[in-house]
C-alpha cells in the first residue's frame, strides 16, 4: 500500500512541531504544499524532494501528491497549524476516492487557536467556537449567521483569515454583529505570526478590536460574557467556585 501522509507542521517554529509530524517527514521521500508552509520546514529536512503549488491550487495539490504516492514514494501534504482545521485533510479524502491503493494517514498539529491562546494567556478554557472571516468559500450570509449565532450563545469566539487586501473591513463588520449580543467591553485579544519571527500580541476590548488593523497572519480572540484580563493577559473563567 502506497503511504501519504497529511501532517499539521503546527502554527510555524520547529520547535511547535508534534514529535509524529517530524517523524513523517523524515519518513518521507516527497513533501508537497503551499509555498509559505513548505519554506518554513525545508531547512530542517535536507535531503527531501519538495514540491509547492501557489495559493488557490488546494485541488492541483492534492492530486500531485496522490500521483507521487503512486510512484511508490512515502509522501507527506503539509498544512498550517492542523491539517484538520481549515486544512487540507478533506480535500484529501474526497481527492483520494480517485486513489484506492493509496493510505492516508492524518497527523495532527497545533493550530492557531492553541497557539495563539498560549501567546494571549488562557482565553479557550471554557466552550469556545472557531470561526473564518474568508467568504472566498463560504457566502458571507452564512459567516453572519454564525457570527451572531455564537455571540447570542457567549462562546468564546476565535476567529481566522480575519483580513485580507479584498477583505480590509471584515473584521470591523463582524465586530459590529457580535456587538448584537455582546458588550464593547468584552475581553478580546489579538495574535500575529503566532509561532514565527515578529510574534506579537495585545489585548483590548470589543469596541477596539473593532478598529484595530489585522491581516491574514493575525488570530482573533473574543472573550465571552466572564473573560477578564489578568496582568495582561487575556483569561476565560472555567467556573471553579472555591477560587
Amino acid at each position: 500500500m502506497n503511504k501519504l501522509y497529511v501532517v499539521g507542521i503546527g502554527p510555524g517554529a520547529y520547535e511547535k512541531m508534534t514529535i509524529e509530524a517530524s517523524q513523517a517527514l523524515q519518513k518521507s521521500d516527497v513533501i508537497i504544499g503551499y509555498t509559505v508552509y513548505v519554506d518554513l520546514v525545508r531547512n530542517h529536512f535536507p535531503g527531501k524532494e519538495f514540491m509547492t503549488t501557489p495559493m488557490k491550487k488546494e485541488v492541483d495539490r492534492c492530486v500531485l501528491a496522490f500521483e507521487e504516492a503512486m510512484k511508490g514514494k512515502t509522501v507527506s501534504m503539509i498544512c498550517s497549524g492542523d491539517a484538520g482545521v481549515y486544512g487540507m485533510s478533506g480535500l484529501m479524502y474526497e481527492v483520494g476516492v480517485k486513489y484506492p491503493e493509496v493510505e492516508l494517514e492524518i497527523i495532527p498539529g497545533v493550530t492557531a487557536a492553541t497557539g495563539g491562546a498560549a501567546v494571549l494567556g488562557a482565553p479557550l478554557i471554557h466552550d469556545f467556537c472557531l470561526i473564518s472571516l474568508s467568504d472566498l468559500l463560504t457566502p458571507w450570509e452564512k459567516i453572519e449567521a454564525r457570527l451572531l449565532g455564537a455571540s447570542q450563545a457567549d462562546f468564546v469566539i476565535c476567529l481566522y483569515n480575519p483580513s485580507s487586501k479584498k477583505r480590509h473591513d471584515y473584521l470591523e463588520k463582524a465586530c459590529t454583529l457580535m456587538m448584537k449580543y455582546k458588550s464593547p467591553d468584552t475581553v478580546c485579544g489579538i495574535v500575529g505570526n503566532i509561532g514565527r519571527e515578529g510574534e506579537s500580541m495585545q489585548v483590548m476590548t470589543l469596541e477596539e478590536l473593532k478598529n484595530t488593523g489585522v491581516d491574514m497572519f493575525t488570530t482573533v480572540f473574543v472573550g465571552n460574557s466572564q473573560t477578564k484580563e489578568i496582568n495582561g493577559k487575556m483569561v476565560t473563567p472555567r467556573g471553579y467556585k472555591n477560587v
